[in-house]
């Protein structure tokens, strides 16, 4: 029975040895699976849907065949669409039932597009070879964006591959069971031939042989031998199926567990499709690299004073100050420039959350080289999908200033009308109540809804600096002192606890006359630079732009409103008239 049970374990062996191993080779199912399309049209652009970037699990390579050159950028699918606008496109997507791409053209109203490199819309882009062929793990939210040049016809063939996983969970158990079954099936065939040769000898009894003369007696050598001959010698027996079993281990054992690299989790697409909550304008990612742009752009302007050039990246009272800065330094060089934009860290990222344009981000950003210099709040509007954010505002925060509770950035925030009733004041009139209270201090109406502790400004440009600088003017000369909103669009983001961060743009207004006759009023710096005149019979007036930055809290609250940032300067000087 030793020796049947050995063969079964050889021949049980023997199948799930084989089976593990087929499992491997020969009945392993492809390790990928492709699908492609080619349009016949000439539209300029192709979109490949996120549906068909997702018709299987995992990652996904995207293919441009075709096409003089190529571009290839993915985002959004909404902000793809949007982007597109009104041009002819052809759009690729899967068809369930085929399991093939199919290409359908929709027809604009215009047959071209733009450049649309370096757009703030993209989360990623590849330009020339590197757009003929890319690796991808997208959502089905997002979408890819494909073209040539914008005018010529886009890459006519698309073909997508998606890894499979053929991996086989049960081949490693099998070839291991079998190697233990194997294993088995030796021992027991050992003890089967270990039980016979014990088990022979004489059946019947033999004749007694008279007995031999005792002989001497002698010592066994000490030195061990070992028996290489004869019936009972198995050692080598022994050590062949054993080593047999290591060596078959050893082979099968660096792969008996193939494991596949786990997918990196990406959002699903029945929770994108099914959540109420709009799309945040920016991720992260997305504005630590658009940051790294505009940082680049401001210092490049700054160090060349190119008007142009700051213009695409910097709008509203920022602006107005860059370039009045730009016009004073050409005239006068040793002038400041005005405060730099840095690349460093964002410690706070607030995008509104909306699907349209505009949209609107607030960031606070650090310098990581100079940690001693304030952070810098900023307000980045971008009007339409194919325009970049530019920023309205760019604010150094006071000291130990501490930002109310903001929504995490994945949520996004929602931003409020100028004319909002819920807040502690109208959006609309911040400005001109805090001017007011630069005039009048405590005598001001709105002087109670601010809070006075640790607002440096008000005591830099308040009624008490105000005071001070006329009495160091000469009795010749008279100061006086005026404020008016400015220009710059009023922009209000909702907190956590229905109060808002708003940042406003007043402009204040000096004026210095001479008041005797034959007197005149001198001018130096920034204010001689701008206005040309290093003296004046009529005298000079001075404008300088305030970028400030407030939180309000909601009207039924008792808090009041803060003052958490400010930058100030000069943005027009010229000679009085009547």
């Amino acid at each position: 029975m030793r020796f049947v049970f050995a063969i079964i374990c050889f021949i049980l062996a023997a199948a799930s040895m084989g089976l593990g191993i087929a499992e491997r080779t020969i009945l392993a199912g492809p390790d990928h699976v492709s699908a492609s399309t080619t349009s016949t049209d000439s539209s300029a652009v192709t979109i490949i849907d996120g549906s068909a970037l997702n018709a299987y699990p995992h990652s996904q390579t995207v293919q441009l065949e075709g096409g003089s050159t190529a571009f290839a950028a993915y985002g959004r699918t909404s902000d793809v669409v949007a982007w597109v606008g009104d041009t002819t496109y052809t759009r690729v997507t899967f068809n369930q039932k085929t399991h093939k791409l199919v290409s359908r053209v929709h027809t604009g109203t215009v047959t071209s597009v733009p450049d649309p490199s370096g757009s703030d819309l993209w989360l990623g882009q590849r330009v020339g070879e590197n757009a003929r062929s890319f690796h991808l793990q997208v959502p089905t939210s997002v979408s890819v964006l494909a073209i040539s040049n914008g005018i010529s016809a886009a890459p006519p063939t698309v073909k997508i591959t998606w890894p499979l996983d053929n991996s086989k969970p049960w081949s490693g158990p099998l070839i291991v069971a079998g190697a233990g079954v194997l294993l088995l099936g030796l021992i027991l065939l050992l003890w089967a031939f270990t039980h016979l040769r014990r088990g022979r000898g004489p059946r019947r009894s033999q004749p007694r042989m008279p007995k031999l003369p005792r002989q001497p007696r002698y010592k066994p050598s000490r030195k061990a031998v070992t028996a290489t001959k004869g019936r009972r010698s198995i050692a080598r027996f022994v050590a062949v199926p054993t080593t047999v079993v290591g060596v078959s281990i050893a082979l099968v054992g660096c792969s008996l567990f193939p494991t596949t690299p786990a997918p990196t989790a990406t959002p699903s697409a029945k929770a994108a499709e099914t959540s109420k909550l709009q799309p945040t304008a920016v991720t992260p990612v997305q504005l630590q690299r658009i940051m790294q742009r505009v940082s680049s752009v401001v210092a490049t302007s700054d160090t060349t004073m190119n008007a142009n050039l700051i213009a695409t990246r910097v709008a509203g009272p920022a602006l107005q100050d860059r370039l009045a800065n730009y016009l004073a330094r050409k005239k006068n060089p040793k002038l400041a420039p005005s405060t730099a934009i840095p690349s460093g860290s964002i410690d706070v990222t607030l995008p509104e959350a909306k699907a349209s344009w505009p949209r609107t981000v607030f960031a606070v950003v650090h310098n990581t080289a100079q940690t001693k210099l304030a952070p810098v709040a900023l307000m980045l509007v971008q009007d339409d999908p194919r325009s970049n954010y530019k920023v309205n505002y760019a604010i150094t925060l006071q000291p130990k200033t501490v930002l109310p509770e903001v929504a995490p950035a994945s949520v996004g925030t929602s931003r409020m009308s100028p004319d909002n009733k819920f807040l502690k004041i109208e959006p609309s009139a911040l400005a001109s109540a805090y001017g007011d209270i630069l005039l009048k201090d405590a005598a001001s109406p709105s002087y109670p809804l601010f809070q006075s502790e640790g607002d440096t400004f008000r005591e830099q440009v308040g009624l008490a600096a105000h005071k001070a600088a006329q009495k160091k003017l000469p009795s010749t000369a008279k100061l006086a002192f005026a404020n008016v909103e400015g220009s710059g669009q009023i922009i209000a983001l909702a907190t956590n606890n229905s109060g808002a961060i708003v940042a406003v743009n007043l402009n204040e207004i000096e004026t210095v006359r001479p008041v005797k006759a034959g007197a005149a009023v001198s001018a130096s710096g920034a204010i001689k630079a701008l206005s040309g005149k290093a003296t004046s019979r009529k005298g000079l007036v001075a404008t300088y732009g305030d970028q400030l930055l407030f939180y309000v809290p909601r009207a039924d609250q008792s808090g009041k409103i803060i003052l958490l940032g400010y930058s100030q300067g000069l943005i027009d000087a010229k000679e009085y008239k009547k």
